[in-house]
């Protein structure tokens, strides 16, 4: 049954997120609060090269205080479509532009406390282009054979939820 909202406050407003608390009444008359973080949709994209590897960065994550190794991930831009953010973002993060992009499908990243949506795609005939980003410089390419990568999921090497999500669904599902 739905949460009633009897108020909202943002109590933050940042760059790339808001923070607003909901007071919200229970399905059996209670009151409750609700913490929810406000982050617009992203992309998240499994690139697979001309040799059939994955195209993974490694790049330093402040909030974990460790590099990860990940499918390639941004913010859409205002307006923007998903098909072109994944353009964008390979371009900025890998030094590739997709000769084709596939939507694969979607989630939320964590529903219990965040609005993001996650646009999920696949990326091929990968062309290499000049990076575009700032911020590059901290980010490492690293292209993974298929048959590596399900034991770097085991093994704990690709832990975030997006590119476990990502990469089994590009195995798996398609």
């Amino acid at each position: 049954m739905p949460e009633e909202t009897i108020s909202s406050k943002t109590i933050y407003k940042g760059q790339i997120l808001n923070l607003r608390i909901d007071e919200v009444r229970l399905p059996d008359g209670t009151k409750g609060t609700r913490e929810i973080i406000e982050h617009s949709d992203c992309i998240a994209v499994v690139p697979v090269d001309n040799n059939g590897n994955i195209l993974l960065v490694r790049q330093y994550r402040k909030p974990l205080e460790k590099m990860l190794l990940e499918i390639p991930a941004g913010g859409i831009e205002p307006g923007e479509n998903p098909d072109k953010a994944v353009r964008r973002e390979m371009q900025e993060e890998t030094g590739f532009l997709p000769g084709k992009v596939k939507r694969m499908g979607g989630f939320y990243a964590s529903p219990g406390y965040c609005q993001e949506y996650l646009h999920l795609y696949t990326a091929t005939d990968l062309l290499p282009t000049k990076l575009h980003a700032e911020d590059t410089d901290s980010i490492e390419l690293v292209p993974v054979p298929l048959s590596k990568i399900e034991g770097l999921i085991k093994s704990g090497e690709i832990i975030d939820a997006k590119s476990v999500a990502g990469i089994l669904y590009y195995l798996y599902i398609k």
